[in-house]
């Protein structure tokens, strides 16, 4: 009896200084390993192919900003609804598509502000949560990098999170806890967030590589 494959969709594009293509490309490798039969597109159109999305298993999406149409939105949400995974890292999952509210209740957060631009800061991992399969032993990762304060709801399970700290002159005056790696249920299907990893340094430091790793397999069907 012959078992097929997994299939993994990574989707690439957008706003380029995320460097879509060179960020996917370090994670390919790990899935092919994993597995996994990966097709790349740079195009949104094949969210709105339903017969095509009915057989992959994880959505592996880097795609900053930019719009998304009605049946591409339509497709990708049904898709992750019946089972499909969906994951990404940084602006290319938690500040697609903007305008698209759709795609943010699904997700489960957005990204608002990087309020200090590149700066010294920890991701920690949330003591309760410290067992999870997607960040067991790994505490506190340090980065000089985009500090994401996002905007979330209560549905997810957040795994790790970031202190935004105010300086002199900033509209607020006490430290502000955001959420930084999480995991959401949407129906059927799992969905990853992990808000660093702006450089491609980031993403390969050793510990933040390992959690989306971890968080790619999570999310698969």
């Amino acid at each position: 009896m012959t078992v097929e494959n997994r299939r993994a969709l990574v989707v690439r594009g957008g706003w380029p200084g995320h460097t879509p293509v060179d960020a996917t490309d370090l994670f390919v490798p790990f899935l092919q390993e994993a597995d996994f039969d990966v097709t790349i597109e740079e195009s949104l159109e094949t969210y709105a192919d339903a017969e095509f999305m009915a057989g992959i298993d994880l959505i592996v999406q880097c795609w900053t900003m930019g719009e998304i149409l009605p049946d591409e939105m339509r497709g990708l949400r049904n898709a992750v609804a019946a089972g499909t995974g969906l994951a990404g890292w940084h602006g290319g999952i938690v500040d697609s598509f903007r305008i698209a509210t759709d795609y943010q209740q699904m997700v489960g957060g957005q990204f608002v502000a990087h309020p200090h631009d590149f700066v010294d800061h920890t991701i920690d991992v949330v003591p309760g949560k410290a067992d999870h399969p997607v960040v067991a032993d790994i505490g506190s990762i340090a980065l000089h990098s985009e500090q994401y304060w996002v905007l979330t709801d209560g549905l997810s399970e957040v795994l790790a999170t970031t202190t935004i700290e105010p300086e002199p002159g900033d509209p607020w005056t006490q430290p502000l806890v955001s959420p930084a790696i999480w995991t959401r249920h949407w129906g059927a299907g799992r969905v990853f967030v992990c808000t660093p990893g702006h450089h491609l340094a980031d993403l390969e430091n050793p510990d933040l590589r390992t959690i989306i790793e971890r968080g790619l397999l999570w999310a698969s069907r």
